[in-house]
């Protein structure tokens, strides 16, 4: 295509511009356009805020376990006390590993919203199931000790709400195809 001075097509007196060509560095890759169609929707934002939210718990601590002068530390690996494992919790990495990867999957899956309802719905449960282990872990372990638990405890919380909201924008995106079905 030709271009004309000031950015018109066409030709203005007897000149003619040619296009200046984009490098081919610059052009979008079908992968970066996926990206984009994605995280256009607000429920990749909830679903990847959660994921975020879910992998810190690999780095934070649950909660601090105070009982006879010792301090231990509950953590992903399980309870510590100065550097030593004192029980081993090895549900709880595994079952934030497979949240993560499920959050990644329902991510992915943003083309068939059924099957992503299903595996927030999953994830949800799982994510119940987590707090249900924190809690076991914390309280089962020592009877009659001091639990202080930490800020990390809420993000399985935060993430059933985020996971929640993103199966109600993903039902909002399913009304609203069917109801352009309807129309044509």
């Amino acid at each position: 295509m030709y271009w004309g001075l000031f950015g018109t097509p066409g030709r203005i007196k007897g000149l003619r511009f040619k296009e200046k060509e984009k490098p081919h560095y610059l052009e979008k890759s079908l992968f970066l356009q996926k990206i984009k169609i994605m995280i256009q929707r607000i429920q990749t934002v909830y679903l990847i805020i959660s994921a975020i939210l879910i992998g810190l718990l690999f780095l934070l601590p649950f909660a601090e376990i105070a009982k006879d002068g010792v301090i231990y530390i509950f953590n992903f690996k399980g309870i510590m006390s100065e550097g030593s494992l004192k029980q081993s919790s090895i549900f709880v990495p595994v079952l934030i590993g497979v949240i993560i990867v499920l959050h990644g999957f329902a991510i992915q899956s943003f083309k068939t919203r059924a099957r992503q309802i299903r595996v927030t719905i999953f994830t949800i449960l799982l994510m119940m199931g987590l707090l249900g282990l924190f809690f076991f872990y914390t309280y089962g372990s020592f009877s009659g000790a001091q639990i202080s638990f930490k800020i990390s405890v809420l993000f399985p919380v935060i993430a059933i709400i985020l996971d929640y909201l993103a199966i109600r924008a993903i039902g909002k995106d399913e009304a609203l195809i069917r109801s352009i079905d309807r129309i044509r």
